[in-house]
């Protein structure tokens, strides 16, 4: 295989897990403009040295492997200081144990295997085990909100329902169509919103968040079989986003990241 070809099978190959690369980044920065950069900058490095593609590991885990090197050196600092909401915010993540939310992530939302997140933050997996269990414990205990849940399916919405209560939240109302969202969001204020993509009357969710975030500025957390979609980095995109099918730990850690960050004040973009 000549070189030519080579980089571009290895660009296909980056390509293809680059949009799960952004979802880990914005949830992380709780924005999808702060996720975007690291992600950049995780791409810049690669294009310079690709010494660190050259084992056995997965693509994907190379790629936040490199990620990680990047966050960790960089001090894992997103926020300027010189704000005070975005200094808060700061504040509150120097109160957390150190690499626990990136582990919780990892494992949850990304669904690697324990071995993989250790290869990834470059630690073992006793140490993950470990970081994990403290990142539910600190993250529980940031923040108790009001959640708007906008799901067509009556199962899918009772389950959503019963784990956001659950972590201690309140489940401000359950809408099944666009109208019946605006309604709701009118009805009664929420601190989160927890959507579907597809709604009952074949309308948009995505629409329906749109025409929420006029009433309220709220974080959203969007649920899709199709992720790849909604990560191009084309247009304004959620921060936090599930996959279709999900496990609870997988919402669990979705909302009570999308919470902390609630709690700061500092989901703009």
């Amino acid at each position: 295989m000549n070189s030519t070809k080579a980089a571009a099978n290895f660009s296909d190959l980056i390509a293809s897990e680059l949009p799960y690369l952004r979802r880990y980044t914005r949830s992380l920065t709780g924005s999808q403009a702060r996720g975007d950069k690291y992600t950049v900058a995780t791409l810049e490095v690669i294009l310079k040295d690709r010494s660190s593609f050259e084992n056995d590991n997965p693509v994907k885990v190379n790629l936040f492997k490199c990620f990680h090197a990047i966050w960790s050196t960089s001090g894992q600092t997103f926020v300027d200081p010189e704000d005070s909401l975005r200094s808060r915010a700061h504040g509150l993540l120097a109160n957390l144990t150190t690499n626990s939310r990136e582990a919780l992530l990892l494992r949850t939302i990304e669904d690697f295997s324990l071995e993989q997140v250790a290869t990834i933050m470059d630690t073992n997996i006793d140490e993950v085990r470990s970081l994990i269990s403290k990142a539910n414990e600190e993250l529980a205990d940031s923040f108790k909100g009001r959640v708007m849940i906008i799901e067509d399916e009556p199962i899918i919405a009772a389950d959503l329902s019963a784990i956001v209560t659950g972590l201690g939240h309140d489940v401000t109302g359950i809408a099944r169509t666009h109208t019946e969202a605006i309604k709701l969001g009118r009805d009664h204020s929420a601190d989160l919103i927890l959507a579907d993509i597809q709604l009952a009357d074949n309308s948009s969710g995505i629409d329906a968040v749109n025409d929420l975030l006029e009433l309220m500025d709220v974080p959203v957390i969007f649920i899709t079989a199709f992720p790849e979609r909604l990560l191009t980095g084309d247009r304004p995109e959620p921060a936090f986003l599930i996959s279709k099918p999900f496990h609870e730990e997988q919402v669990r850690s979705a909302v009570s990241q999308a919470m902390f960050f609630a709690s700061t004040d500092t989901l703009k973009a």
